[in-house]
């Protein structure tokens, strides 16, 4: 499997019963699984007031559920994997989650994309996980070969950058509605270069497929 890898400019490598459901008459969907401190709060996030513009202005369904432990994250998955017959059409699993290069964190417990992929063998054929720039995205081509390997996801996504004070959101909405209208993720991410050029390499955009 070849890979194809941005960061700054566009650079090739070798190689249910789900919740805060924004729905609309679409065939196309955006899971949000965002990690919060207390999933008891119930408070609405910044991320669900975007992805509620994401549905009113461009069409876009969205299903946004919270976590605050591994057990959440695989369970809310599970659900989406399982319970929910309109799975096929959950073309992006979109991650709001803290965590450095090659891991996630959920109050205070770090995992590697190594042990989620090994949570989710088999399970996510041909999705694409974009994570928000709530964290880094830094991977070695072994790290994401075994992810996409073991899980079946076509590409990752996420920024280079986290968050200093300049949220991704509007950035990752960019992506999302272009592959509303494209379901090429080169070419949508050529796309999202050409209109945001100076965004995307601020934010350091990456591909990893």
């Amino acid at each position: 499997m070849s890979s194809i890898f941005y960061k700054s400019r566009i650079l090739l490598d070798k190689r249910s019963q789900l919740p805060q459901v924004q729905f609309i008459d679409t065939d196309y969907f955006i899971f949000c699984l965002e990690a919060v401190e207390d999933v008891e709060m119930n408070e609405v996030t910044d991320t669900q007031k975007k992805l509620e513009e994401l549905t009113m202005n461009h069409g876009i369904a969205t299903i946004h559920k919270t976590c605050d432990t591994i057990e959440g994250l695989e369970e809310s998955l599970n659900t989406l994997v399982l319970d929910d017959h309109n799975f096929k059409n959950y073309e992006i699993i979109y991650l709001v989650i803290t965590g450095e290069r090659n891991n996630i964190c959920l109050n205070d417990y770090y995992y590697s994309l190594q042990e989620v992929a090994e949570i989710f063998e088999g399970r996510l054929n041909d999705k694409i996980l974009h994570f928000s720039n709530a964290k880094a995205l830094d991977l070695e081509e072994e790290e994401f070969q075994y992810f996409l390997d073991i899980t079946g996801a076509k590409a990752i996504s996420g920024y280079g950058n986290e968050f200093n004070g300049i949220s991704s959101s509007n950035l990752d909405s960019v992506f999302f509605n272009l592959f509303k209208e494209d379901d090429d993720m080169l070419n949508v991410v050529e796309k999202l270069y050409q209109k945001h050029y100076k965004l995307c390499t601020l934010l350091d955009f990456r591909l990893y497929y």
